[in-house]
């Protein structure tokens, strides 16, 4: 399926109130691969000047940006991420969402870094945050946001060997400029979605590529 359909097969326009970053919460983790989506969101965070809270009942960090019908609340899980599930549907059940108005955003590894992939619904990918928030849901249905972060190599043996200390080493300073701008880019996607829906989004964000890539 793609952004730009439903399972029925028309268009989706962006009823949008809960954007999920997964990643491992605390300072070792900071900045890594695997942490991609929690970038994304403390960087709106900063941008919008408002801070996380912790939330003990929704087992996350919690912020708000936007007022009225552009108001997004972001959510952090704290769970690590095998168990992001946990944190996720605790969150749509408190503030009563159905997972189709959530975003997840997500590290892939079978990515580029500085490609964006934006689906509707599937898989987990092989993806342990994904997997656990399709287990706590019962449904592949709800909408991902998928950013680049390269394969530490392209043979399967090496590959696996180093998927560990891959996904959770930071970002070589080569690449800093081509994360920033991806970043940016998904920042302004979220807005598009609010503003245009998802099938706007997803012609922008599927065919992105930075300068720096």
């Amino acid at each position: 399926m793609t952004a730009s359909s439903t399972p029925g097969g028309e268009a989706r326009t962006g009823d949008l109130q809960l954007v999920v970053g997964l990643g491992n919460p605390g300072d070792k983790y900071a900045r890594t691969r695997h942490n991609v989506g929690f970038m994304a969101l403390e960087r709106l965070a900063a941008r919008e000047r408002v801070s996380f809270r912790a939330n003990t009942r929704m087992q996350g960090l919690l912020a708000d940006v936007g007022q009225g019908a552009q108001r997004l609340r972001l959510l952090m899980p704290t769970t690590y991420m095998n168990e992001s599930g946990r944190s996720i549907r605790a969150t749509l059940d408190w503030f009563g969402l159905r997972p189709d108005q959530m975003l997840v955003l997500v590290d892939d590894m079978d990515l580029p870094l500085g490609r964006l992939r934006l689906r509707l619904a599937g898989s987990a990918g092989g993806h342990n945050g994904l997997r656990s928030t399709i287990s706590q849901l019962g449904s592949q249905e709800f909408p991902r946001l998928r950013i680049g972060i390269s394969a530490p190599a392209d043979d399967p043996i090496t590959r696996k060997a180093r998927t560990i200390s891959h996904v959770l080493g930071r970002f070589e300073p080569s690449e800093q400029a081509c994360v920033e701008a991806v970043l940016d880019e998904v920042l302004a996607g979220l807005g598009v979605i609010q503003r245009l829906g998802y099938e706007r989004a997803g012609n922008r964000l599927n065919s992105f590529q930075p300068a720096a890539a």
